[in-house]
């Protein structure tokens, strides 16, 4: 969540993002299943997604050629009408500090960066990005080794 802020930030650097006015604000939150394990609610950025036939303002878009599921905070008139619907629960409602009122704020996969920052943060390397079939790839060899060295004790 801080990678994602200070992404979100103007400095882009933490030390100077904490005193920035306004704060900025994290586009993912981590939360805590019942077992204590963490995860990452971020959006899923559907093939179909509800969110976007959900908003009145039409603030919410797919890039045709990113598949990317943006939003427009510009645009965004604060129905929280993409809250409801969205079946992830990750579209959140944000205080928008210079405008007198709030906006839905989503995860957009950093779409100005190679890979996320909350990707590149991840120090457990628990979060992924890729194609899906090359995550698979790269799972299942993990798996592979992981066995090997069970194996070999």
């Amino acid at each position: 969540m801080i990678a994602c802020a200070v992404e979100q930030s103007s400095t882009g650097e933490l030390f100077k993002a904490i005193s920035e006015t306004p704060l900025p604000v994290s586009l993912i939150e981590v939360t805590t299943a019942k077992e204590g394990e963490s995860f990452p609610l971020q959006c899923r950025h559907c093939e179909e997604p509800y969110c976007i036939d959900a908003c009145i303002a039409g603030a919410i878009r797919k890039d045709p050629e990113t598949g990317l599921v943006l939003s427009d905070e510009e645009k965004c008139v604060g129905c929280w009408m993409c809250v409801m619907t969205c079946p992830f629960g990750v579209i959140r409602v944000s205080l928008l500090p210079d405008k007198k009122g709030k906006i839905a704020v989503k995860c957009d996969l950093c779409q100005d960066r190679k890979i996320p920052a909350c990707v590149e943060a991840c120090y457990t390397g628990a979060l992924l990005f890729g194609e899906v079939e090359d995550l698979i790839r790269a799972v299942n060899k993990s798996k592979e080794d992981r066995d090997v060295l069970l194996n070999s004790r």
